[in-house]
């Protein structure tokens, strides 16, 4: 049976699951679920993922959510899956499960903090909140400077000095590309400082072309939206304050 993937490309650990799949030639069908609809909460959704988030995957009678064990599991469980993403030496991998273990608790806290209450909130119904936003930010800025200094050390381009990347660069990295919707400005702020972060970030978009890109399209499309609202706003702004009347001398 063909294996499918409950997602919504919005949701980073959606895309990566996605982007593994097809560059890796896995066969698969994507049951699309939109998270802002709440489509996950249907009763049919909670029959499969009790938890309604997503990714969830069902192959066959086998039922499994979260992201992580998804990977490792598809890693295995389909032949043709390259050594480098899930390596089958055992200290090899206990590195990459270090690393996907450290994630949930730092990067992914502080990015998601960030993100959701500085820019994504209103599209989810929910007021921005300046000052989770700025605690997410000290997150995710303390977790750039420890992939820096400690996953990126080595000659090689990838996590844990490979040549090659793992489920843990994939898995990071569409982490790191939903700061694609915040202010450019922001971006550049929180990212600029890591320039081998950046560097990582590209190399591992480059070794998943064309995929990377492809499940992507939704969040490109949903930064030049919201370009477009800041920059209308911004011209509203401008345009009220030469409309605004000041006080005559007395």
């Amino acid at each position: 049976m063909t294996l499918k993937i409950y997602a919504d490309r919005m949701s980073q650990p959606s895309r990566a699951v996605l982007i593994f799949c097809k560059v890796n030639g896995i066969t698969f069908e994507e049951i699309k679920l939109d998270l802002a609809r709440r489509q996950q909460r249907s009763s049919e959704y909670k029959e499969i993922n009790p938890l309604r988030q997503v990714p969830t995957i069902v192959d066959g009678r086998f039922k499994l959510f979260e992201s992580h064990a998804i990977l490792r599991y598809i890693s295995c469980a389909f032949p043709g899956v390259a050594d480098h993403w899930y390596p089958s030496d055992l200290f090899k991998r206990a590195k990459i499960e270090s690393v996907l273990d450290w994630h949930h608790s730092n990067l992914r806290r502080g990015a998601v903090a960030y993100i959701l209450n500085s820019t994504l909130a209103p599209a989810l119904g929910l007021q921005k909140n300046p000052q989770a936003a700025a605690e997410g930010e000290k997150i995710l800025s303390s977790s750039l400077e420890q992939i820096e200094s400690i996953w990126l050390k080595g000659n090689g381009r990838f996590l844990l000095g490979s040549s090659k990347p793992s489920i843990a660069d994939l898995s990071l990295v569409c982490e790191l590309m939903q700061l694609q919707v915040v202010d450019e400005k922001d971006r550049d702020r929180i990212l600029g400082p890591h320039k081998k972060v950046e560097q990582w970030i590209e190399d591992t978009k480059q070794a998943t072309m064309p995929h990377f890109d492809e499940v992507h399209t939704v969040l490109f499309k949903l930064k030049a939206k919201l370009q477009e609202q800041r920059l209308s706003e911004a011209n509203n702004k401008i345009e009220s304050s030469k409309n605004t009347t000041l006080p005559s001398k007395m």
